[in-house]
């Protein structure tokens, strides 16, 4: 039997979401949000339970959907009007008002110390959109951050035959294996045709 790894996480890195289909904001390959902050992914699960004899007869579980709060330093306007479905006028005004958003699949990569990382899929869900805040510069300098939440459901993942809502493996350092596959999973392309490998030349050009 393989050694299992009880490293523990320490960062997160390459976050990517891409939305599904084309009649709202098309993003024609996964788009990377930068400086990821954190993270926390739940699934939504209830144990429901049966009684007779005055005991428990029968237990089953009853899972819902998986639950996604995410801050970033900075959450762009661009990624903002395609994740939450804003409208944005000719002359580049963007609105807020009965917007519907977009499904869309997501997937990064949680780091280790030793160069290893876990990554994770989630290939159909909807972001809400968030609360604007701000306060006033004092005599310091203090840094604002965006926050936004979302939830996945289940949906039709190459490879399995049933429907999933998460996928999760880790790859060693300077391996791609679980990347290229999870990548594949989540947004329908290989890895190597839109996503090139973080520290080459070609993915230093296009941060």
């Amino acid at each position: 039997m393989a050694e299992k790894n009880y490293r523990s996480f320490t960062g997160l890195t390459e976050f990517y979401y891409k939305v599904h289909g084309e009649d709202v904001q098309v993003v024609k390959d996964p788009e990377r949000i930068k400086y990821l902050q954190e993270i926390s992914v739940s699934k939504d699960q209830d144990i429901e339970k049966a009684y007779g004899d005055n005991q428990v007869a029968e237990m089953a579980v009853a899972n819902g959907t998986i639950e996604v709060e995410a801050g970033f330093h900075k959450l762009p306007l661009e990624d903002r009007v395609a994740l939450f479905g804003l409208e944005k006028s000719e002359s580049g005004i963007v609105s807020v008002g009965n917007d519907t958003p977009p499904y869309v699949a997501v997937m990064f990569a949680k780091t280790m110390e030793d160069g290893s990382r876990e990554y994770v899929g989630l290939p159909k869900g909807l972001f809400t959109f968030p609360e604007l805040e701000g306060n006033t510069k004092e005599d310091g300098v203090e840094f604002s951050s965006d926050s936004t939440s979302a939830e996945f459901m289940q949906a039709p993942v190459k490879g399995f035959e049933e429907e999933k809502a998460m996928l999760i493996g880790h790859d060693a350092k300077g391996a791609n294996v679980m990347k290229d596959a999870i990548w594949e999973a989540v947004f329908g392309q290989s890895a190597e045709s839109s996503n090139p490998t973080e520290g080459t030349p070609e993915a230093e050009l296009g941060a």
